[in-house]
């Protein structure tokens, strides 16, 4: 069977059917986005809760710390869950994800602070970040996965582009929460009680996303392996011996995803505040402008991206930011909002190039039999690595060197390091994904390890 087929055997679902895929697959990543802005927004409160002793910069550095602890665990999630989802399905294992999610941010909310149960309350918290970095370690491979097997190949990137609509949807239902009770609640009781709301919010949260993936079948494709037979017995041994090649190529993409998403969207809040002394309100309302507006566009991105490919939009992004970081970092340096509207704008729609177009490329990069493995294993190793590690990173460097351009400098290395493996990802806008052991855009003799 040629690459450029759909197995006869699956059928289309329906257009309803897809739309209930798409939303139970984004509210997961709007629940894990949602956890990473009320964090990065409410860190100053959190330092002082969790290390009051520490000065203040020592407590941003710790509170940082623990959005990059945990990504230590989220290699271990998505080698176990990934290769689980090949093996049993991809629904059950994001159900599970979601809920672990959620559960381990509303339980942040329930956390004693440092003066009421001493060093356990920085061990509960680090705790809890380190259950939500081993569940989101397969989250996102299996979202992206549902997804893209769900979706009409004609479509699959517009479709694709609402996986990264509901980590934006997320980020700003989470900025906004966390800003609103910062301006509502007096100091006292912002730092004793109000900034737990937006933790405890999770909880509903989570339980839609569960209850949206549960009423919903398993994916087109992955149905069809099992009655084929083409599902693996050793997942990760076999993804780990069949699709390498296709792992190390992820991986070295994601470095550029990765810096460019953790650095907008979870540092930049504290670098605009903190580092260049902007009013935390017009920080707010220039942050969460721009995300509406690449909220705006998203969904066009992954139409054009099945129009044109996803390679040009990819490599566009990549050229892009190695060209252009360093004069928006110098726009955002001004200070005045003008400048600083333009110099994050600039920021936002070369990252929007890579979100509207990774939900449709990343997951066509495997055959369907490796595909929850291959990309959940590739994906967790370069986030722990280059992503949660950003915010930090930049901060100690910024705190040592006192150069604020450093921002653009990181983002400028990782782009250049993503070029490569951009240029050797195979184009698979419109071809099909189906194939239960076959690569999407490879010629028919470049396959994974068929069945045995």
């Amino acid at each position: 069977m040629s690459t450029q087929e759909r197995p006869a055997s699956i059928e289309q679902p329906d257009k309803r059917t897809v739309h209930r895929a798409v939303a139970g697959a984004a509210m997961g990543n709007a629940v894990e986005w949602f956890d990473y802005a009320i964090y990065s927004y409410l860190i100053t409160t959190i330092g002082l809760n969790f290390f009051p002793e520490a000065d203040p910069t020592v407590q941003t550095l710790l509170a940082f710390s623990l959005i990059a602890i945990p990504f230590v665990l989220r290699p271990f999630g998505g080698i176990l869950l990934g290769p689980l989802g090949d093996k049993f399905g991809r629904r059950r294992v994001l159900a599970f994800t979601i809920i672990m999610m959620s559960a381990a941010t509303f339980f942040i909310g329930l956390i004693p602070s440092y003066s009421s149960i001493g060093v356990a309350a920085p061990i509960l918290l680090l705790l809890a970040r380190l259950v939500q970095g081993f569940s989101t370690g397969g989250e996102y491979g299996g979202a992206a996965t549902f997804i893209a097997e769900y979706a009409p190949d004609r479509k699959r990137g517009f479709y694709g582009s609402f996986l990264e609509f509901g980590t934006l949807a997320g980020y700003v239902l989470g900025a906004s929460l966390a800003t609103a009770v910062q301006l509502m609640l007096p100091d006292e009781a912002l730092h004793t009680w109000g900034w737990r709301i937006p933790f405890l919010v999770a909880g509903p949260l989570g339980l839609i996303g569960f209850y949206l993936r549960s009423r919903l079948e398993d994916t087109p494709a992955f149905r069809h392996a099992q009655e084929e037979g083409e599902t693996s017995r050793a997942p990760f041994t076999e993804t780990m011996r069949a699709v390498w090649p296709q792992i190390l190529n992820l991986i070295g993409f994601v470095i550029l995803l990765n810096v460019a998403v953790y650095t907008l969207l979870t540092y930049m809040p504290t670098y605009l505040t903190q580092v260049l002394g902007i009013s935390e309100t017009e920080a707010l309302l220039v942050i969460i402008g721009v995300m509406l507006a690449m909220m705006l566009v998203i969904a066009p991105v992954g139409a054009l991206s099945d129009r044109i490919g996803r390679k040009p939009l990819l490599l566009g992004s990549a050229i892009g930011f190695v060209l252009l970081s360093y004069p928006a970092i110098a726009l955002i340096g001004m200070r005045d909002p003008l400048p600083v509207t333009v110099g994050m704008a600039i920021l936002a729609l070369l990252l929007v190039m890579l979100l509207g177009t990774i939900g449709s490329a990343l997951p066509a990069m495997f055959p369907t039999r490796n595909r929850y493995g291959g990309f959940s294993i590739g994906y967790s190793l370069s986030t722990a690595a280059f992503g949660g590690t950003a915010p930090l990173i930049i901060t100690a460097l910024i705190d040592r060197t006192g150069d604020t351009a450093i921002p653009a400098y990181y983002l400028m290395g990782a782009a250049a390091i993503a070029i490569v493996p951009i240029l050797l990802m195979p184009e698979t806008a419109r071809v099909p994904i189906s194939h239960p052991t076959k690569i999407p855009g490879k010629e028919p003799e470049a396959t994974g390890v068929m069945a045995p």
